[in-house]
């Protein structure tokens, strides 16, 4: 798995993870992410690479996502695949999320002052 973590703008942290996240790769990313919550942040996790998610991956994204909320933050995925979203659909974990096909709709969504998607 490999883990690219940019900014977009001076607002957003966009975090690319590549490969598979599984119970073997979920603690290396857990490590990434955790710091990355700071009250009223944004965060866009570019699911683009991502190839495979274990249940250790979808545990991963609902303890970031509540981290992220417990700190009035935002967080939106982008780039899902067809059975990634079909596995986070299935199973309710996409409910927590705003998810976005592609990058740009989800910085557009995260710039927006005032936090509305429509």
């Amino acid at each position: 798995m490999s883990i690219v973590i940019t900014t977009a703008g001076d607002d957003v942290i966009v975090v690319a993870p590549a490969g598979e996240i599984n119970g073997q790769t979920a603690p290396e990313l857990q490590n990434k992410l955790l710091p990355l919550v700071r009250p009223g942040g944004k965060v866009l996790l570019d699911m683009s690479g991502v190839t495979y998610l274990s249940s250790a991956g979808l545990r991963l994204l609902l303890v970031f996502y509540r981290q992220i909320a417990s700190n009035n933050g935002r967080i939106v995925l982008t780039g899902l695949s067809e059975m990634i979203a079909d596995t986070m659909s299935n199973t309710g974990f996409l409910d927590f999320f705003e998810a976005y096909a592609h990058k740009e709709e989800g910085l557009a969504v995260l710039r927006r002052q005032d936090g509305l998607t429509g």
